[in-house]
């Protein structure tokens, strides 16, 4: 704690550049799984199955981004960089790149995961009266693939441009789009969970129209062409490598925490959705700093400014923990009524307010944790990452493996202790990242991380 008294709020001298970028992150993240919060209540109402499938698909759906997360991620760091270093021009034709990969590999998650999702969700351990609801969601909802890679790549090159401002207003925009069109399909309409899956495929594909717009205006501005190179879509798919097994182990842990909940039952399922909703809704509230520590250490380190990123670095770090202390209160606060806006299934609500106790007592290590990534991807400090998330992921395989088999579907508990399993994987994260963070050695100054 005494490190949150270093300097007053908003005295800081990093303050101004933190929140310049950190405030409009903040909004355009909470946006999105305010939309799944949203989305979830909507398909809530048409029943536990229901409600069940979208955690399944959504789940699978959210893994196939995520495996693509070096799109944003790794544009960032690259971008901000060139910017640090007076080389704007060069740092758009990365971006540009980026937005030809994202659409090729969109194409690709559309083409392999229509066929494969019946497999996916049975992977999962859907029930079946939960599997036809997931199968009909994911199906749909992978037509927005392509157009939610571009919005990813598109974001990373504006974030590393020190635009925060028009990511917020795409993100926005698209995800009230999305709320609107669900209610009217779902609630009006009586679609069922199609009309959700529709609409965020038509949500998603606006707003990468408008990424496309936003990035090829700036291209020309630099005389920068808007052409795909050969040698660019190796470079973007090379420095995405090591972000791939990064992504690929923290997915691994989220997946296997939906099987393990869907295998304890129905209610368990259900309840975890909404869980990891909630979860996903503070986190991203929280990696809104992390991600300003992206653009802002990549700034400082291309301009060799190895003691601005420390100082940086140390004040974000407060604002990580403070900010995980205030949503701890806040948890608690909404706890007694929070059930009630998602199902009414009480065996669900009894589930719902005992898992809530531990993702509220996680936030302030979920602070440290998110801003620590942010910070060392910025760096572009990816190949620690990686090995960081592996090793992390293997600690807690066999916590997930032991709630599995020691827990039945008729015990309440086994929901509490999955997510005291997934508390566990959260410390190890934060042991690895700080122990890194503590060194010298993601101090690589220059345009381009060697």
């Amino acid at each position: 704690m005494s490190a949150l008294l270093s300097a007053p709020p908003f005295r800081h001298p990093h303050d101004r550049e933190i929140f310049r970028l950190a405030v409009p992150t903040f909004f355009a993240l909470v946006s999105e799984p305010l939309f799944l919060l949203s989305d979830t209540a909507i398909v809530g109402t048409l029943g536990t199955a229901p409600l069940g499938g979208l955690g399944v698909a959504g789940q699978i759906l959210m893994t196939l981004a995520n495996l693509c997360i070096f799109l944003a991620y790794g544009t960032t760091s690259a971008v901000a960089r060139r910017f640090g270093a007076g080389e704007a021009a060069s740092g758009l034709r990365s971006g540009i790149d980026g937005l030809w990969l994202a659409l090729i590999i969109g194409a690709a998650v559309l083409a392999l995961g229509y066929p494969a999702a019946p497999w996916l969700i049975e992977a999962l351990g859907a029930s079946p009266e939960v599997a036809p609801h997931a199968l009909t969601y994911l199906r749909i909802s992978l037509l927005s693939a392509p157009g939610l890679l571009i919005v990813m790549a598109g974001t990373g090159v504006l974030r590393g441009l020190q635009d925060a401002t028009t990511p917020l207003v795409v993100a926005v925009g698209a995800n009230l789009a999305n709320i609107g069109l669900a209610a009217l399909l779902v609630l009006v309409l009586e679609q069922g969970i199609a009309g959700s899956a529709w609409a965020t495929v038509v949500a998603q594909s606006a707003g990468a129209a408008v990424y496309v717009a936003v990035v090829l205006r700036a291209a020309r501005r630099h005389g920068v062409s808007p052409a795909p190179s050969a040698e660019g879509l190796r470079s973007a798919l090379g420095a995405g490598a090591a972000l791939f097994v990064r992504t690929v182990s923290l997915r691994a842990v989220l997946l296997v925490c939906t099987a393990v909940a869907a295998r304890l039952g129905d209610p368990e399922i259900a309840a975890h959705q909404v869980a990891t909703q909630i979860w996903s809704l503070l986190v991203f509230a929280m990696d809104a700093i992390a991600i300003a520590g992206q653009a802002i250490i990549g700034r400082y380190l291309g301009a060799s400014d190895t003691s601005g990123a420390r100082a940086a670095t140390r004040r974000m770090l407060e604002w990580g923990v403070l900010s995980g202390l205030l949503f701890t209160v806040a948890v608690f606060a909404v706890r007694p009524w929070a059930p009630l806006l998602f199902t009414d299934d009480p065996q669900v609500h009894r589930l719902l307010l005992a898992t809530l106790v531990v993702v509220a007592l996680m936030q302030p290590l979920s602070g440290v944790v998110m801003v620590l990534d942010g910070i060392l991807m910025g760096a572009g400090d990816q190949r620690y990452l990686a090995w960081a998330s592996f090793w992390t992921m293997l600690v807690f395989l066999p916590c997930a493996a032991a709630v599995q088999y020691g827990f039945s579907a008729e015990s309440d508990p086994g929901l509490v202790a999955l997510w005291c399993a997934f508390a566990v994987w959260m410390a190890a994260r934060g042991a690895t990242l700080g122990l890194r963070a503590r060194g010298d050695a993601w101090l690589v100054v220059g345009a381009a991380r060697p």
